[in-house]
């Protein structure tokens, strides 16, 4: 990477990707770390993120700029450990609370799991926002408390330190307000820089498809996901993506304590067929990568064993995993309407209603609500009869109750009883 701060000029670099050029390393180098230093100004590298939506990025490009955002900040290492690490990160969705019994599970297996998560928001929910409905539990670890962590129990869930690719950071920020959010060069070197910074020897990505997810259209992930993991193999990150399904929400919850119940669930041996299922298919994907082929996850599930870690990995963080969780102070009932089948159930109408609630949040510094959320009592394909409870909505403030229900109308579907269901796939595609 150049040192020069004088290489090169802003103007230069806009006019070249305006232009449809390819922007050489130099020029990438240079601009990542001017504006992270802050010489290139916000309008600056809001037109340069213009510029690249509109005319693209190729693959030595988008893996360039990644390293120049690796190299903003540290890069964390696992190579003291005494076993493999891997990871898995998700483009979020509704009722997406896999992280929760995927990392003790992938422990369990014998694969060390460093996983940095985030905070929701709007309508997807954030792994760290659910795990702080746990009395007592931290999100906040040093380093060396996360190695420790590591070594002793497999498994940490904690935030990412401010120093992991802080050029993402300020460029996120720009992208969110100058409708550059959807440029797949800058969404994937966003993701990766901070998934390769953090050190993890594989990498599953799970890449959301339908109307709970950001990618709404199948094509549009699968460029997404190649693109990631492409990334990740230039980097020597074994790196493989599923692209799953997020038309329906997962499981039966959306919210922070009903999500952790739920996992808890799972855990246990239960839970929601779809949440054991991607469970599962993730786990299987983190330990392929990390080289571990002799252990089947699902007996982790069932004899006890990733319960175990997930006990000890919440104690160590300070939690209670024995504690009761938050409940909501209100709740209201949605019944359904007529008897038959449920034949649809929208992910982003369930994942609005949970946000409107107080389970999400529309700015980073907002607070959220521990027990608010919406549980549904059917999933596609389910015979439900009139008057049955269809939906419990679950706030603190009775006031959300109404832009919630206006969120859920004509999000599901009812149709005559008998009437044949075919459900999507969970998982759609693999790519790797």
């Amino acid at each position: 990477m150049t040192n020069d701060h004088a290489a090169h000029d802003a103007v230069e670099v806009i006019t070249a990707k305006r232009d449809r050029h390819e922007l050489s390393d130099s020029q990438i180098d240079w601009v990542v770390g001017a504006y992270t230093r802050g010489d290139v100004a916000d309008e600056q590298m809001a037109s340069l993120a213009m510029a690249i939506l509109l005319n693209g990025m190729t693959r030595g490009e988008i893996s360039r700029w990644t390293g120049a955002m690796i190299a903003s900040g540290e890069r964390m290492d696992f190579s003291s450990l005494s076993r493999p690490t891997a990871d898995k990160h998700s483009t979020g969705g509704v009722g997406d609370k896999i992280t929760l019994p995927l990392a003790p599970l992938v422990a369990a297996c014998g694969v060390a799991v460093p996983q940095l998560s985030g905070r929701g928001l709007g309508h997807t929910g954030g792994t760290l926002d659910k795990l702080e409905a746990i009395p007592g539990w931290r999100a906040s670890l040093s380093n060396a408390e996360m190695l420790d962590q590591l070594e002793s129990l497999g498994a940490v869930i904690c935030a990412a330190g401010e120093g992991l690719a802080p050029a993402d950071k300020k460029l996120y920020a720009l992208r969110d307000v100058t409708g550059t959010v959807e440029a797949i060069p800058l969404i994937a070197s966003s993701i990766m820089s901070k998934k390769i910074a953090e050190g993890t020897g594989a990498l599953v990505l799970d890449v959301k498809v339908g109307s709970g997810a950001f990618m709404k259209d199948v094509d549009r992930a699968r460029e997404l996901a190649e693109t990631m993991v492409a990334l990740g193999t230039d980097a020597g990150v074994r790196t493989t993506a599923l692209l799953t399904d997020m038309a329906t929400p997962l499981g039966l919850t959306a919210g922070n304590a009903i999500e952790v119940a739920e996992s808890v669930e799972v855990l246990a041996g239960g839970g929601p067929a779809d949440v054991v299922e991607l469970t599962v298919a993730l786990a299987r994907e983190m330990l392929a990568g990390a080289g571990v082929t002799d252990v089947d996850p699902a007996d982790k599930l069932a004899d006890g064993s990733a319960m175990d870690v997930w006990k000890a990995m919440i104690r160590a963080q300070d939690g209670d995993p024995d504690a009761p969780l938050p409940v909501a102070r209100e709740q209201h009932v949605v019944t359904a309407p007529s008897t038959g089948v449920l034949s649809r159930l929208d992910a982003m109408s369930v994942g609005l209603a949970a946000w409107r609630l107080g389970a999400g949040r529309a700015r980073k510094e907002d607070p959220v609500q521990a027990g608010a959320g919406v549980v549904w009592h059917a999933r596609p394909g389910d015979q439900v009869t009139e008057g049955q409870p269809l939906f419990t909505l679950l706030t603190d403030d009775e006031h959300r109750f109404e832009r919630a229900l206006a969120s859920l109308e004509g999000g599901y579907d009812v149709a005559p009883a008998g009437t044949e269901v075919t459900p999507q796939p969970l998982i759609i595609d693999r790519i790797g």
